[in-house]
């Protein structure tokens, strides 16, 4: 995997901090894939806010519909996340 520079959570300031601590109350931690967008926080907040709407906004799929979706294409990808 390549190595990617994260801004660690203790350092985090502003709206980057705000994020974090938003995914640790979501999630109870910040997982990879978010973390790496701690250089660029705006695209972190959008891409958070991008992928809450695809899997619990209004659609003609189910949840249960979404994260089969989700699923098998990462399997697909072999994408570990």
């Amino acid at each position: 995997m390549p190595w990617i520079e994260q801004i660690p959570h203790e350092d985090a300031t502003g709206l980057l901090k705000r994020e974090l601590d938003a995914a640790v109350r979501r999630a109870g931690r910040v997982w990879h894939i978010v973390h790496v967008m701690s250089l660029n926080p705006e695209a972190m907040r959008d891409s958070i806010r991008f992928y809450r709407t695809i899997m619990f906004g209004e659609s003609p799929l189910s949840r249960m519909q979404r994260e089969l979706l989700a699923t098998v294409t990462s399997a697909e990808l072999e994408c570990h996340y």
